[in-house]
């Protein structure tokens, strides 16, 4: 065969090129976002990631978050809410909602009728409630009963060390915060597990059962009261111990509020440090970007506000969970504040400008476990934000579906911005599925989507997550703050 003459060489990369120009303009490519990354930009999304994971490390339960997240923004100029009796543009206000969930809000130029503009997450993780009557004794072991809260796999839960971080209303109302795990030099507690030489009957049980709700009590002590002769010795022993040390009784157990959760810091994960290992990252990956990307804006033209929720894992009931009308009072309350003629008729029209990303984490593709996802429609960790159209269960059940227009006003927005983003769903159809806080603020009127960061072992104690989807996460939320 006759070698091509430069003409022909030439026509072929002309039709090359045209190819990839038409592939360009008519195909969707999501691209993982290292390939573009500078040394600069890494060195801002590790950096990012670090302040992220020693937040984390010292927030690991909802009311942590709260108590740190309101410092915070104290310390940047916030002050609550209900110190202020008018609200001008440029005015950084915030609640806390029961010391649970928290609502924070930097006051626009535009009116109040113009709506706000929202980012919505929630605070609570899946972990170990303790029973009301947790502590007992068996065999010299001292141990606690549990309740777990939201969807685990009890298994992960068994031989590795635990946390016990609470709030306890002592007898004479006074309260005792307790964090104990997470020094270097505080014990740490467990649940046992059964060694394989004798588990023929626990591996023989399904999955959800290897380790039976029933099954999760926590280990917590073995030293005995001194007294030989006294009955239930080792829960006594235990409990002078609290009793010394803290001041607690055992009927102040009854109406504590106790976590457990996993011990020990966020890590960097890989040997290039691209990734994030730690628990709780569900929410928090997302809860954290939106609060910072808030607190970081000055003048925005409408009222933006952050809204993080309690109960979300448990059905966001209660008044702390996205059901509350709590949230609502603080939107009214921003409403009024700024608004002279602040009527029922006028806010139910500002609602319906408003608009909201309810930041939660997706499934990230993993390939160990591809057979649940749809592969083309699946985020892949590394390629930025994900826009999820609709969640829900089979058959888009208790799901929000953004409309259209909201959606597409999005990617346009992100696209003029350089913002990257990826789209996906929650694995394949009939494999399960998941709900948000979405479909309760829509239920105000508003336009919602969901949005946040892919997530590997998810619901675990130690969930994987990547910096630059994190890092990008923040940019996608500050620009959709001020900008939208």
């Amino acid at each position: 065969m006759a070698a091509k003459t430069s003409s022909e060489k030439k026509k072929d990369n002309e039709k090359k090129e045209e190819i990839k120009a038409l592939k360009k303009k008519l195909m969707m490519e999501y691209p993982n976002l290292w390939d573009k990354c500078s040394a600069g930009d890494k060195d801002l999304i590790y950096d990012f990631a670090d302040e992220y994971k020693h937040f984390i490390d010292l927030a690991k339960t909802e009311r942590e978050f709260v108590t740190i997240a309101a410092e915070t923004l104290e310390n940047m100029g916030f002050v609550e809410i209900t110190g202020k009796d008018a609200l001008l543009p440029g005015d950084k206000v915030y609640k806390t909602v029961h010391g649970k969930g928290l609502a924070a809000a930097v006051i626009g130029s535009l009116p109040a009728k113009a709506g706000f503009n929202l980012v919505g997450a929630h605070i609570d993780s899946p972990r170990l409630d303790l029973k009301p009557n947790p502590v007992y004794e068996d065999s010299d072991l001292v141990l606690m009963k549990t309740h777990y809260y939201g969807g685990i796999k009890k298994y992960q839960w068994a031989a590795i060390p635990l946390a016990l971080h609470g709030l306890v209303i002592r007898a004479d109302g006074t309260p005792l915060v307790l964090n104990i795990g997470e020094s270097p030099d505080d014990p740490v507690l467990t649940i046992t597990d059964l060694l394989p030489h004798l588990g023929a009957e626990q591996m023989s049980r399904k999955a959800p059962e290897l380790i039976k709700g029933e099954e999760l009590n926590i280990l917590i002590g073995g030293l005995p009261y001194p007294d030989p002769d006294t009955a239930g010795r080792f829960k006594l022993g235990l409990l002078q111990l609290l009793n010394e040390r803290y001041g607690l009784t055992e009927r102040d157990l009854v109406t504590a509020e106790i976590e457990i959760v996993p011990a020990g810091q966020a890590r960097d994960v890989g040997l290039d440090r691209s990734f994030i290992g730690a628990y709780a990252q569900d929410d928090r990956v997302c809860a954290y970007p939106a609060l910072a990307a808030l607190a970081a804006l000055e003048a925005p033209g409408k009222t933006v506000a952050c809204l993080l929720f309690d109960k979300e894992e448990t059905g966001s009931d209660g008044n702390t969970g996205a059901q509350s009308h709590t949230y609502e009072h603080f939107l009214y309350e921003l409403y009024c504040k700024q608004q002279q003629d602040a009527g029922l008729m006028g806010y139910h029209a500002a609602l319906e400008n408003c608009r909201m990303f309810s930041a939660d984490v997706t499934n990230g593709y993993d390939p160990t476990f591809a057979s649940v996802s749809d592969s083309r429609n699946n985020s892949y960790l590394g390629r930025g934000i994900c826009l999820t159209k609709y969640t829900g269960a089979r058959g888009k059940s208790s799901t929000n579906d953004a409309h259209s227009e909201f959606f597409a006003a999005i990617v346009r927005l992100f696209n003029e911005q350089d913002i990257p983003w990826q789209t996906g769903d929650m694995g394949k159809v009939d494999e399960g599925g998941g709900g948000t806080i979405a479909k309760y603020l829509a239920n105000l009127g508003m336009d919602v989507i969901d949005c946040g960061v892919p997530v590997l072992s998810m619901h675990s104690p130690f969930e994987i997550t990547s910096k630059i989807d994190l890092y990008y996460t923040y940019q996608a939320y500050k620009t959709f703050l001020e900008k939208i």
